[in-house]
């Protein structure tokens, strides 16, 4: 198939998008990929990359790439937040249909998360190139915009909640990431386009020459180390995990590592600092190609979301990769990345936002020998295989690409 992949975010910035990407050029497809510059999490654009201007590239040497100018998020704060949803649907609606002239399509799938907005310049390129048009839905809107605080007001809410059902009125197929989105989606789209569609990961990790730092490296190897790797924003309920980390300052063994970056990085160093908190590890950001080795030597893996309905009925696509890893995992939500850790086996999950009992289950998953830990983490990598292998995710993919009929007029 000729499959053009629309997403505000995209490689080098980390999101599974990327192996979706790549496996479909394996499997013989030709793909294009539309997106805007990149700057996520920390809001400042890569190097080798300027905020205006429209330019192209190709992913891994072969894979064209069309990226359009784009308001970097900065810092966050709602006013960069909405110029930078804003700037890539302009820039989208005004650029994309230039750069793409005379391409033809047989779908078009939009990867998205957070903003649904990105879903815009696809609708008009969907009628351009007459396409099929999948929307691959991440975070629900407007349930993610109160969830997180960003909007508060009913009324505003509300216009969303027209926004929205447009917005799903014009795609052909909604892909939902968890199955207890379909009820959500069902309320602004027909039930009839929603098709479950999880998120799934590539394991084979990508290689390269970076090393883990000797100080991270000594911290994992010499303590029993509870990873948290990914996004440190206003969903990953970070106040209970340093909560968590006070409790636990009576153990000298345990640290609890959060490995990325992002709006919250500043005021986890300021408590880190103000509460003394010497088993709050914060050694930043990484490369993908140095996860696995993070991963490996990391005594148990962490996730943890706000106690927000919106939230409950979310997978974070790191579940994915703590279960590919084959490692315990233990879990600080509620929904359905609770459920699917201890159907796996994988580890332990209590709910979201308590403090206390997390900070149990950290004690719990040390008490564990070394042979328990170790099960659990062949039993995730297990179920893992089972359900969110990319390969097979990919071929299934382009099976319900190919099963739609695209909705051009008259229906």
């Amino acid at each position: 198939m000729n499959i053009l992949i629309l997403s505000q975010y995209f490689w080098p910035e980390s999101f599974i998008i990327n192996d979706i990407v790549r496996t479909l050029d394996e499997q013989g497809h030709e793909v294009v990929v539309a997106t805007g510059k990149p700057n996520y999490p920390d809001g400042k654009v890569f190097d080798g990359y300027r905020a205006g201007g429209t330019q192209r590239e190709r992913f891994l040497g072969r894979i064209e790439v069309l990226r359009v100018p784009l308001w970097p998020r900065g810092q966050g704060g709602a006013k960069n937040l909405i110029l930078n949803y804003l700037s890539f649907v302009f820039s989208g609606l005004l650029c994309l249909p230039w750069m793409l002239r005379r391409r033809e399509f047989d779908a078009i799938v939009v990867f998205a998360p957070s903003p649904i907005t990105q879903a815009i310049p696809a609708i008009l390129l969907k009628w351009l190139k007459r396409a099929k048009l999948a929307l691959w839905v991440q975070d629900l809107w407007p349930e993610s915009l109160s969830a997180t605080g960003f909007v508060r007001n009913p009324y505003a809410l509300r216009v969303v909640g027209w926004a929205v059902r447009g917005i799903y009125r014009c795609c052909d197929t909604l892909l939902v990431q968890s199955r207890a989105f379909v009820e959500p989606v069902a309320r602004y789209a027909r039930r009839d386009k929603i098709v479950y569609y999880p998120n799934s990961l590539d394991v084979r990790f990508p290689v390269g020459g970076a090393v883990i730092p000797d100080e991270l490296r000594n911290v994992l190897e010499q303590h029993f180390c509870v990873v948290f790797a990914g996004n440190l924003g206003t969903a990953q309920a970070l106040e209970t995990i340093v909560q968590a980390a006070v409790h636990l300052r009576d153990d000298p063994q345990i640290r609890l590592v959060l490995v990325g970056s992002g709006s919250r990085l500043a005021w986890l160093k300021s408590q880190q600092q103000a509460l003394g908190l010497d088993n709050l590890v914060l050694p930043g950001r990484f490369p993908m190609e140095m996860m696995p080795q993070i991963f490996e030597r990391a005594s148990a893996l962490l996730v943890s979301l706000n106690d927000e309905p919106a939230f409950a009925q979310t997978i974070p696509s790191k579940i994915q990769a703590y279960l590919a890893a084959g490692r315990p995992i233990i879990a600080s939500m509620n929904g359905e990345g609770a459920r699917v850790v201890c159907e796996a086996g994988a580890g332990l999950a209590s709910p979201a936002e308590k403090v206390l009992p997390l900070m149990a289950n950290i004690r719990t998953m040390k008490g564990y020998g070394q042979a328990e830990r170790e099960a659990m983490g062949l039993s995730g990598r297990d179920y893992f295989a089972k359900h969110f292998e990319m390969s097979s995710q990919v071929k299934e993919l382009v099976e319900i690409l190919a099963s739609v009929r695209p909705f051009i007029s008259g229906r």
